[in-house]
């Protein structure tokens, strides 16, 4: 085989047997300049997409991506977590109120989008954890014999178990209408700026607001993921009435959804339902349970909350607001129908009447959808 020269000086070289052909001999130095016109637009874009192809084939399309979408856009299939810890994380938030596997999810991809390296020596693992808040949270969840923020299932029960702890104190605060909000919202700000800074804005204050958003962002794409891997996965249909009447008669001043407050002037969610009731009206309990809350609130004025207890996994509570009094205490069990109040114009109220909510899981739902002949 000949031999040929590299370099520019290459042009210059002819050999004997190509002086042959005036039309090869000219031809053949400038062919070795460089690629052709159509060859420099066409390869980088052959070589781009066999990037892309090897590269999809090798991460697959079991997982979800850590990119910030909008709901109801397609989801991707880049990330650093499969459907295989879908189970821990369901494990870590069963007992949860307001925290979900997705939510969960979601907030780890924040943190960490789920990679355990970490540029901070002093907080490790997917969840972040500083040595002392890992002494607190930590446990060897999977009995592998060892506890550490490097285990990807250790740190999701982990973070679990404190996110769970917040929702918890949030849930407290909401109750006696300290704070005011969207349970995960609020969960994720005492997460990222401490419980007293909420309970002193009383709502998610602006400090974590960017925080709340970027974790709220990711949770369509692990919500699909979720559902890509069902494990008894059970939903409760609120449409299914159980819940008797609190008040004699459903007269409805004002319904579940947004509106504009008549006294604050401020347009949110109506997270219930106003009941038309005169002064000293009786009201009752819709259903059985007991007493998680009966007392003064600046915004409910006298408030009763009682726990149903679970439906199909999920926590079942009913309130009831702006009583003149109370008939029931904390702790105390009651049947269906047992007097907690009459009605009255306690609080933040324009009249007498009852402001009646139906909570599934922290979330606020439609009333009337849970009350016999109600919707």
């Amino acid at each position: 085989m000949q031999n040929v020269p590299k370099g520019d000086d290459a042009a210059q070289t002819v050999s004997p047997a190509s002086t042959t052909s005036t039309t090869v001999g000219a031809a053949a130095p400038r062919r070795r300049r460089g690629p052709g016109a159509c060859l420099l637009v066409v390869l980088p874009g052959v070589v781009t997409l066999g990037a892309v192809f090897a590269f999809v084939s090798l991460i697959g399309d079991d997982t979800a991506a850590p990119q910030d979408r909008a709901p109801g856009q397609a989801e991707s299939a880049v990330s650093n977590v499969d459907g295989s810890y879908v189970p821990w994380l369901r494990k870590a938030t069963e007992d949860c109120v307001g925290v979900t596997p997705a939510l969960l999810a979601a907030h780890i991809d924040q943190l960490s989008g789920w990679q355990s390296d970490s540029a901070s020596l002093s907080e490790l693992g997917i969840a972040r954890f500083t040595d002392a808040g890992w002494k607190k949270w930590g446990r060897d969840d999977d009995g592998n014999g060892t506890s550490t923020p490097l285990d990807r299932v250790d740190a999701i029960m982990a973070l679990g178990r404190q996110d769970c702890a917040l929702s918890k104190r949030m849930t407290a605060l909401r109750t006696k209408g300290a704070v005011n909000g969207d349970l995960a919202d609020l969960t994720l700000a005492a997460y990222a700026v401490g419980v007293d800074e909420v309970a002193e804005a009383g709502k998610v204050p602006a400090s974590a607001r960017l925080f709340v958003t970027e974790v709220k962002k990711r949770l369509p794409q692990y919500s699909a993921l979720v559902r890509r891997n069902p494990e008894q996965e059970a939903g409760v249909q609120a449409g299914i009435a159980r819940l008797q009447h609190p008040v004699v008669t459903l007269s409805v001043t004002s319904p579940f959804g947004s509106r504009k407050h008549p006294l604050t002037g401020v347009t949110k969610l109506h997270t219930g339902v106003d009941f038309d009731a005169p002064q000293g009206a009786q009201v009752s309990a819709a259903w059985g349970g007991v007493v998680e809350f009966a007392g003064m609130t600046p915004a409910y004025g006298y408030r009763v909350v009682i726990d149903h207890g679970t439906i199909e996994g999920k926590r079942l509570q009913t309130t009831y607001s702006h009583l003149s009094a109370l008939q029931v205490s904390e702790g105390q069990s009651v049947v269906t129908g047992q007097a907690v109040g009459p009605a009255g114009s306690t609080g933040l109220s324009t009249g007498p009447h009852l402001h009646f909510e139906v909570l599934l899981d922290g979330q606020y739902t439609d009333p009337m959808a849970w009350l016999t002949d109600g919707g």
